[in-house]
């Protein structure tokens, strides 16, 4: 009989929600680059597909280790470090409600609002447990900014939604805690010991929370002056600090390259989904010569991560080098 320890099922990963994040964000990237760009639509048609059946998938398995392996999911939700994971879950929903927008309105507003509910109890439970609990400074990395994230995600189907002043609540959660939590862990990376090399690619998640609070921002502000909106000063300085993590990062890719494949490759992958769906809309707001070519190169950048990504997960679940014990 298997064994606890030896299961699949029970080490079956919350952080492999991020898949269906970098999916979902390809997705929608080249669902936006077939508007501005003219790209076919029959790429994002098959992405929403494929996404929307590996959620499906990950989501069974995870309901079925719940109930089989109980404890192991509870410990997962009460680790200083995995616990910050979960609400990629809420992510995914969310995710699949922008991209389901052109598809099934009401799909896409039932997801919104089941993903907006259940993360706004991840975020409160999150902060809590950071709260209540005596954590140490080698428990916070970027994976801290994933409940966070979330809340500006919230705002960009929330504005037809939700409504105004909803959309607004998850934006001013999302900007406040980006910067009391960046301050943080930059503290931690250049005073304190370095991250583990694991949890390198996760420095990536530095660029998503400018990247997808430009939309947000974007998106509320439209709607604030009635459908009508110029890119002032603070949507500028939130699309350039984006852009500056982007570039920050790229300077790094020495680091990056030494990083054997975990799965937390996937961290790449939705943060470049982020700023450049932020630059597609930054070339439709300014039609600035810049922002074409770095947005059509950016496209091309996000693909390339996600399919190869794609295909190194595919070559460690083959060797069964994923759902392993740590």
């Amino acid at each position: 009989m298997e064994s606890h320890n030896d299961s699949r099922l029970a080490h079956f990963p919350m952080p492999l929600f991020a898949v269906v994040m970098g999916i979902m964000g390809l997705v929608i990237v080249l669902q936006k680059a077939s508007h501005a760009f003219g790209y076919p639509h029959i790429l994002s048609d098959i992405g929403v597909f494929l996404g929307v059946s590996i959620f499906i998938l990950f989501s069974a398995l995870y309901i079925a280790k719940f109930f089989k392996y109980r404890q192991a999911v509870i410990n997962e939700f009460n680790h200083p470090i995995r616990l910050n994971f979960f609400p990629a879950f809420s992510i995914c929903l969310l995710l699949i409600s922008i991209a389901f927008a052109e598809i099934n309105k009401d799909v896409s507003q039932t997801l919104c609002y089941v993903g907006a509910g259940l993360h706004l109890f991840f975020t409160l439970y999150v902060i809590r447990f950071w709260i209540v609990n005596n954590l140490a400074i080698e428990h916070s990395n970027p994976a801290w900014f994933i409940p966070i994230v979330g809340n500006v995600i919230v705002p960009i189907m929330g504005v037809n939604y939700t409504g105004l002043e909803t959309s607004i609540f998850f934006f001013s959660i999302g900007i406040f805690f980006w910067l009391v939590l960046f301050t943080i862990i930059l503290n931690r990376i250049i005073f304190h010991h370095q991250l583990p090399a694991k949890f390198l690619p996760t420095l990536f998640i530095f660029i998503a929370p400018a990247g997808v609070g430009f939309l947000a921002y974007v998106k509320i502000m439209t709607l604030l002056n009635g459908g009508e909106f110029s890119l002032d000063l603070f949507g500028y300085f939130i699309y350039d600090i984006g852009l500056f993590f982007t570039l920050l990062l790229g300077f790094m890719i020495k680091e990056f390259t030494r990083v054997t494949f975990v799965i937390t490759w996937w961290a790449y992958t939705f943060p470049l989904a982020a700023i450049t769906l932020a630059t597609i809309l930054k070339y439709e707001l300014t039609h600035s010569l810049m922002s074409f070519y770095l947005g059509q190169i950016l496209v091309l950048i996000t693909a390339f991560v996600v399919l190869f990504v794609a295909y190194k997960s595919i070559q460690a679940a083959l060797k069964k080098e994923i759902c392993i014990k740590e």
